[in-house]
């Protein structure tokens, strides 16, 4: 267990918050380039995350500097505490890669602050470091350990072959994977994600990816749905076009155990409502298959929205688990719907989904909300449902994206 915080720590740590906020990025960028020095430590990271927009660096700064304001009330950072150790177990952080993210955030602080970066603040800083390292030690410790003892779990990396691919739309991919060792799989919470490491990139070394799993739980095996990306930064797309274009059945990939936060309660039966935009509806997928399948009778919505025909996914699939529970309700918006896009038939709405739309069309006080999507997506839904009156405990969101992992992303 970590040792408590002293006093005079966690007032000098509190004290800096001024000097961190108006360095901007400036020491997170540093302690990137002092921490990316060591390959080993930088193949952990997902660099995918790392490009020119920064958006890494923002997303680490803000934890730190929410860390620092809250360091003597760490119960409100529980949630992004909790996303910080699931990102780390699916990356296989172990205990002895904590030392490096030291060295180099202090060495970040000193190199930054300068004079500031007294003796006194860093002995704080190390201190305030070590306290909140041990607790996620801990936390992933208990994690891997219930992986271990799964029923189909396990720990690192697993050899799954691709047994089959598909085409959803014209940017986005199943991909059916199966145990190399013909085991079978444990079955994973309904939105969460595995994380993959892939060596076969040419010229790229190994880079890190996490896809959600599209598929309901079960025991033989996952699906990933992944769309081919072209985003600006660091190695735009490399995996999601490498997969697109090279991965066929038989490819073997290295994945980690089912992880993440943002996950259907399966044992709630109040009313759901899913909302997705783009490939946010990955996740969804793996929820409402859950919901289809358990034959609980749970009402739920779920509500998607696509640019158009060409690039809605699943939208047969999403009809026919419908069809197959009466408490399912599906309704598609299409924003600029395309000439071979018939109303009705391949979608339900014309536009974007605002939230007085679900205000009218869905039991939103009584339902808990399940978002996922680009940034955008998120903040209209979000901040839309918030300012109609639902509560925030009701709203549950995942983006995919960079985010603020303390130590690997």
């Amino acid at each position: 267990m970590a040792e408590a915080l002293s006093d005079k720590a966690i007032e000098i740590v509190k004290k800096t918050v001024p000097a961190l906020e108006s360095a901007g990025t400036a020491v997170t960028d540093r302690m990137y380039q002092l921490l990316f020095r060591n390959e080993e430590i930088r193949d952990l990271f997902n660099q995918s995350h790392h490009g020119e927009s920064g958006s890494q660096s923002k997303a680490l700064t803000a934890a730190v500097i929410a860390y620092a304001r809250n360091i003597d009330n760490l119960g409100v950072l529980g949630t992004r505490v909790e996303r910080i150790t699931q990102k780390h177990v699916g990356l296989h952080i172990l205990p002895e890669h904590y030392h490096f993210v030291a060295e180099a955030l202090l060495g970040a602080i000193k190199d930054v602050m300068g004079a500031a970066a007294t003796d006194e603040v860093l002995k704080a800083w190390g201190e305030a470091y070590w306290f909140l390292a041990d607790l996620l030690i801990a936390r992933e410790a208990i994690i891997y350990s219930r992986l271990a003892a799964a029923d189909g779990g396990w720990n690192g990396w697993r050899d799954f072959g691709i047994e089959s691919v598909a085409p959803e739309s014209d940017v986005i991919r199943s991909f059916i994977l199966v145990p190399a060792d013909g085991r079978h799989v444990m079955r994973h919470r309904p939105g969460q994600y595995l994380t993959f490491a892939f060596d076969q990139v040419p010229g790229a070394g190994r880079l890190k990816r996490n896809y959600s799993i599209s598929s309901g739980p079960e025991s033989r095996a996952y699906r990933i749905s992944v769309k081919r990306e072209a985003r600006p930064g660091v190695r735009p797309g490399l995996v999601s076009n490498w997969l697109h274009d090279h991965a066929r059945p038989g490819t073997v990939l290295k994945v980690a155990p089912p992880a993440g936060e943002f996950y259907l309660d399966e044992k709630d039966d109040s009313p759901v409502l899913l909302l997705s935009g783009g490939v946010g509806l990955t996740p969804m997928m793996s929820m409402l298959e859950a919901i289809v399948r358990s034959g609980s009778g749970r009402p739920a919505w779920y509500i998607h929205g696509a640019e158009h025909g060409r690039v809605h996914a699943m939208g047969v699939h999403t009809k026919q688990l419908a069809s197959q529970a009466r408490n399912v309700t599906v309704r598609t918006f299409y924003n600029v719907p395309g000439p071979a896009d018939i109303a009705g038939q391949h979608y339900d709405e014309r536009g974007l989904i605002t939230a007085e739309w679900l205000r009218r069309n869905t039991p939103l006080d009584d339902a808990v909300s399940y978002i996922c999507g680009p940034r955008p997506f998120l903040r209209a839904m979000v901040g839309g449902l918030a300012r109609t009156g639902v509560a925030l405990n009701r709203i549950r969101y995942e983006f995919f994206g960079p985010a603020d992992e303390l130590l690997a992303a």
